[in-house]
């Protein structure tokens, strides 16, 4: 017996359910990183920010005995829908054990929920705001995920293609180490693109600089990565819970904004990755695992790179090699640092992929967005 119970507004002993359920399906998967269970509980609050424009329903798959078996969350974001002109639920959160029952019981309940709201199309895994992970892991089981990124069992693909989905598009992340032999090419062009274009990037030395810039990543976002990613423009309560998340971990020297005549035109935003920290916190920041992340911050050799662009007029005056460049140096410059994950590369961005191809730089994570028609 099973029944698919919807959360009540200020039910915390539903909400605890939904917070700790990963933490007992992947007990004994040592690939996954927790997120902070004080990050999920925020999402149950009627003061989060998707709230201001948007609404979700959240639920947990129950047996008999009170055990849970699986969880879902659906939203409607109404400045994603008023964007786009469509009519879209999206599905995150989901977790489930092995059971096709279980996946379909959860689904059936939030199709429910997104007829009711008058949407006729469901997409996901995509989180409710634009800093959320999204797409479900197909490739790369055996690794460990970037903090912030999707982690699933590999039966996950299977569950939900049985119920309908189907692929809209796949995201790539792609691995570079020290070992890597960067053509001497590319480095040429970049210097040579410096002193003829009047391209630079100067390095940022404090947190105290980075806050100062944090407007120009906003700019920039919104002007060259908003809409390819199907995104509407970020918001500041977008950015002010960025910032929150970022600041903190943060290495200033990492993080890259390229200019030319004064003015901010890409960028590379690059962060210490932190999941090892957050294994060892187990979710809880309190007593001692603020501690832990903060050391993981500053003794970890992985960075992740989630976050790379340049306004469109300029790539074709040699500001992607830039940031090629810049890329090389985050990962060459620093004894801190031996590798790096660039995250979340579109599949439709052909030429950067190719690129990175051609540098035999392997693709060792592939997550996939999936959607259903109602």
């Amino acid at each position: 017996m099973m029944q698919i119970i919807q959360i009540p507004p200020n039910n915390r002993k539903y909400q605890t359910a939904f917070i700790d359920f990963p933490f007992k399906l992947y007990q004994s998967t040592p690939q996954w990183v927790p997120p902070l269970r004080t990050g999920i509980r925020q999402i149950f609050k009627p003061n989060h920010p998707f709230y201001t424009y948007g609404e979700a329903a959240f639920y947990l798959a129950i047996n008999d005995q009170g055990n849970v078996l699986g969880r879902l969350a659906t939203a409607n974001n109404h400045r994603y829908n008023d964007f786009h002109q469509s009519k879209t639920a999206f599905f995150y959160y989901f977790e489930s054990i092995n059971d096709q029952a279980v996946a379909e019981g959860l689904f059936k309940r939030g199709f429910e929920w997104a007829e009711e709201q008058g949407l006729n199309h469901v997409l996901g895994p995509k989180g409710f705001t634009v800093l959320d992970g999204f797409g479900m892991l197909v490739k790369g089981f055996e690794y460990q995920p970037a903090f912030g990124q999707a982690y699933n069992p590999d039966y996950y693909p299977a569950l939900i293609e049985s119920l309908g989905f189907e692929k809209v598009k796949d995201v790539f992340t792609a691995r570079i180490d020290r070992s890597l032999v960067w053509p001497e090419k590319i480095l040429k062009a970049a210097k040579l693109v410096e002193k003829r274009m009047g391209f630079y990037a100067p390095e940022l030395r404090s947190k105290a600089e980075l806050k100062k810039v944090i407007n120009d990543f906003k700019r920039l976002y919104n002007d060259s990565l908003a809409e390819p990613a199907g995104n509407p423009p970020i918001t500041d309560e977008d950015m002010d819970t960025m910032v929150s998340q970022l600041l903190w971990i943060a290495d200033p020297r990492l993080v890259k904004l390229i200019h030319k005549d004064g003015k901010a035109v890409g960028w590379v935003l690059a962060y210490p990755d932190i999941g090892a920290g957050l294994q060892r916190a187990k979710g809880r920041l309190f007593p001692i695992g603020w501690l832990q992340i903060l050391r993981e911050s500053k003794r970890t050799h992985w960075i992740d790179l989630n976050g790379i662009g340049i306004i469109e007029d300029y790539q074709r005056l040699g500001g992607t090699a830039i940031l090629y460049n810049e890329i090389y140096k985050s990962v060459m410059s620093f004894d801190q640092y031996d590798y790096a994950e660039m995250l979340q590369m579109r599949e439709e961005n052909i030429n950067i992929l190719l690129e990175l191809e051609n540098l035999d730089i392997e693709f060792h994570k592939i997550h996939r967005l999936y959607e259903i028609h109602l």
